[in-house]
């Protein structure tokens, strides 16, 4: 089930499965070189990414989001974030599916705004499908930011309003598989955050 209990405060290191084994704590040089080096392996035998971040931008891009990104750059980890890993040019749309699809760890970052995006949703459906095939090769861990694991599973107001309103204007069954991921993902043991807590 997704994280329970008390919101943690804010803190930009690393989630533990990239890190250590204590949910964003400090690391050593050596565990860190250790980390560095278990990365590489993995991204040369395979995805060119070790973590695909999907959030909503004017949520989270310039606070957690980027905090937790130069982290993770600085631990020697290859992350893709949309504004620094498409080049001028390049279709978004085919670029982000075959980004998730060439990474190893996908962190979802659940925003109060991150459902009424179709772009997050898009991909984080995209995640669940390429993690169902991946014979357990990737991982998703994600992150509840200022909003509640009931949310996501649509237990509240908060992403149906959005979903409902994402009806309107795409097929049901883009829609669908949205919802589907939603309440999947959900399933997943994540980390609630604060903004404002700490």
């Amino acid at each position: 089930m997704a994280g329970s209990g008390k919101r943690r405060p804010l803190d930009c290191s690393p989630p533990h499965e990239l890190t250590s084994n204590t949910p964003f704590s400090s690391q050593t040089s050596k565990k860190r070189k250790m980390l560095v080096n278990e990365t590489n392996s993995q991204a040369s035998s395979g995805p060119s990414y070790g973590v695909f971040l999907s959030f909503r931008g004017p949520d989270t891009r310039h606070g957690f989001t980027d905090c937790l990104y130069h982290d993770l750059v600085d631990a020697g980890i290859h992350v893709f974030r949309d504004d620094e890993s498409l080049r001028v040019g390049e279709r978004i749309s085919d670029e982000l599916l075959q980004a998730i699809e060439n990474s190893k760890i996908y962190i979802p970052i659940f925003s109060k705004n991150y459902a009424a995006s179709h772009w997050c949703l898009r991909e984080l459906a995209h995640m669940v499908d390429c993690t169902s095939k991946s014979n357990e090769n990737k991982k998703i861990l994600p992150i509840f930011l200022d909003v509640e694991p009931d949310d996501v599973k649509l237990k509240t107001k908060l992403y149906k309003r959005a979903l409902s309103k994402h009806r309107r204007k795409f097929c049901i069954e883009a829609v669908e598989s949205w919802k589907k991921a939603l309440i999947e993902v959900d399933e997943i043991k994540g980390w609630n955050l604060k903004k404002d807590q700490g």
